[in-house]
C-alpha cells in the first residue's frame, strides 16, 4: 500500500442542488471534540454551521500544533465548512447579538461544564421565549446524579461507561481504546437526536432540549457487554477465551464476544500491525485446516463443530497463528478472502491515510488551507445520494465576522469597528 490521499476537497461547494439540511441554521457554541464532531456532520449534511467563539477562539486552535502560529489539526479536522464568528457573551453587547443570533437559528448546540449557558443568563426557558422552535442540544459528561459536576474528558467518559473494563487482556490493566468513543461517539449520538427533534418540529412547530451525556454514549456502545453481565447468571461465557469468571465480565484480549470466535493473529515479519484479525464461522473450519495444513482436523471430533472449539479456542487460533506468522499479512488475507473467511488486516495510521480505497471513498481526504496550505483529514462516512459531501475548510478564527454582523444582523461598519475595538468581538 505505496499510494498517497490524491483527492482533494474544495474549498466551496461544487455539486448542484440542495443539501440535506440546507436552510437550517446552526449556532455552534461548541469546543474541542464531542461539540464540534457533531456540528461538524451537520456542517456536512448542509446545514449552514456558524461557530461562535470566544475573541481568543476554540481552545484546540492551538493545542498540539504541528506549525507555529497556525491553526492546529486538532482543529481544521474537527471544523471544516463552518463559518467562524467572534463574540464576548460576558458583555451586555455580546449577550444581546447573542440573543438576536439564537432568534435567527434553528439549532444550537453547546457542550460547556453544567450550568454555564445558565449563568449567561440563558436559561432554556429564556431560550424558548426568543426562539420557541429552536432546538437545544447539550453535550455533557454525564446526567444527572452524583457525577453530574464530574470533569468529563474522553477516557473518563470510556473509564466509566464500561469501555475499559472489557478492554484489555485478562492478566493486565483496564485499557483505553483509540476510537474516540466518548468524544466523537458523543457527537454522533447528538447528532441523531437533533435530527429526530428537527423532524419532530415538522409536526409540532416546537423546538425542544437535546440533551447526550458522554458516559452514556460510551454505555450505549458497550451494550453487548451489558448483555453478558447478565448472562454471567447463567454460567461461564463459553466464547470468551478466559479461564476464570468471577460476578463482572473479565477482559477478554482480542476475542470477538460475540456468536462466532475471532482473534488478531501475528503475520511475518513480526511488526507491531503485523496481524490478521480472523473469525472462525462454521462453514470456515474445514478450510482453514487445509490452509494451515492440518486437513485432518476438518473431521476430527475434538475438533470439526463449534461446540468441540469452543473449550480450546486459544489452541485453535494458535493453530492458524503458526501458519500465518509465515506469511505477510497481505497474502494471509489473500488467502482467506479467498475461501470467503471474515477477516482484516490490523492497518496503522500510515497505512490507513495511504489507503487508495479509503482515498477513493473519500474518507481520506486533502483540504485545502489558507495558512497551512494543505490538511489531511477524515471525509464524511455519511453517504446520501442526494446531498454529497464536499469537505471545505475550516474557518479561520472570526472570519465571517462581517459577513455574518453586518450582511445578516444588519450592523453597520461603525459599529463593527468599535464592537472590536470595546472587545465584543
Amino acid at each position: 500500500m505505496t499510494s498517497t490521499a490524491t483527492h482533494t476537497a474544495t474549498d466551496t461547494a461544487t455539486t448542484t442542488g440542495p443539501k440535506a439540511l440546507e436552510g437550517i441554521r446552526v449556532l455552534d457554541m461548541t469546543h474541542v471534540q464531542s461539540g464540534p464532531s457533531a456540528t461538524q456532520l451537520l456542517a456536512w449534511l448542509g446545514a449552514d454551521v456558524v461557530k461562535l467563539e470566544a475573541p481568543t477562539g476554540d481552545i484546540t486552535r492551538k493545542q498540539l500544533r504541528d506549525l507555529p502560529d497556525v491553526d492546529s489539526l486538532y482543529f481544521t479536522m474537527l471544523n471544516c465548512n463552518k463559518r467562524s464568528i467572534t463574540l464576548n457573551t460576558k458583555t451586555e453587547r455580546g449577550k444581546e447579538i447573542l440573543t438576536e443570533l439564537i432568534r435567527r437559528s434553528d439549532v444550537m448546540v453547546e457542550n460547556f461544564g453544567p450550568g454555564a449557558i445558565d449563568r449567561m443568563g440563558f436559561t432554556w426557558d429564556r431560550i424558548q421565549e426568543i426562539n420557541p422552535r429552536i432546538v437545544y442540544a447539550s453535550i455533557k459528561g454525564f446526567g444527572d446524579g452524583p457525577y453530574t459536576n464530574f470533569k468529563a474528558y474522553e477516557v473518563v467518559a470510556q473509564a466509566m461507561g464500561g469501555s475499559m473494563s472489557t478492554t484489555g487482556f485478562e492478566d493486565g490493566p483496564p485499557l483505553a481504546t483509540g476510537a474516540q468513543i466518548g468524544d466523537s461517539g458523543t457527537g454522533i449520538h447528538a447528532v441523531a437526536g437533533i435530527l429526530a427533534a428537527l423532524l419532530q418540529r415538522e409536526n409540532t412547530g416546537r423546538g425542544q432540549r437535546v440533551n447526550v451525556a458522554m458516559q452514556h454514549a460510551v454505555l450505549n456502545l458497550c451494550r453487548v457487554k451489558l448483555r453478558d453481565q447478565q448472562r454471567l447468571a447463567h454460567g461461564p461465557l463459553a466464547e470468551y477465551p478466559n479461564d476464570d469468571f468471577g460476578d463482572e465480565v473479565p477482559r477478554s484480549g482480542n476475542a470477538s464476544g460475540g456468536g462466532q470466535p475471532g482473534w488478531a493473529v501475528k503475520c511475518a515479519p513480526g511488526g507491531p500491525n503485523d496481524y490478521v484479525y480472523v473469525i472462525v464461522q462454521p462453514v470456515g473450519w474445514k478450510p482453514i485446516c487445509e490452509l494451515i495444513g492440518r486437513p485432518e482436523l476438518a473431521d476430527d471430533p475434538e475438533w470439526a463443530t463449534p461446540e468441540a472449539r469452543l473449550p480450546q479456542l486459544n489452541k485453535m487460533f494458535q493453530l492458524i497463528e503458526e501458519w500465518s506468522a509465515t506469511l505477510p499479512k497481505w497474502e494471509v488475507l489473500e488467502k482467506l478472502n479467498a475461501h470467503n473467511i471474515p477477516c482484516g488486516p490490523i492497518l496503522s495510521t500510515k497505512e490507513i491515510i495511504e489507503d487508495p480505497s479509503l482515498v477513493a471513498n473519500e474518507m481520506v481526504v486533502k483540504v485545502p488551507h489558507p495558512e497551512r496550505g494543505e490538511f489531511v483529514t477524515v471525509g464524511s462516512p455519511l453517504k446520501l445520494s442526494d446531498s454529497p459531501v464536499d469537505v471545505a475548510s475550516s474557518p479561520l478564527l472570526g472570519e465571517h465576522n462581517e459577513e455574518v454582523y453586518v450582511g445578516e444582523l444588519g450592523l453597520g461598519d461603525q459599529e463593527l469597528r468599535l464592537l472590536k475595538s470595546n472587545g465584543v468581538i
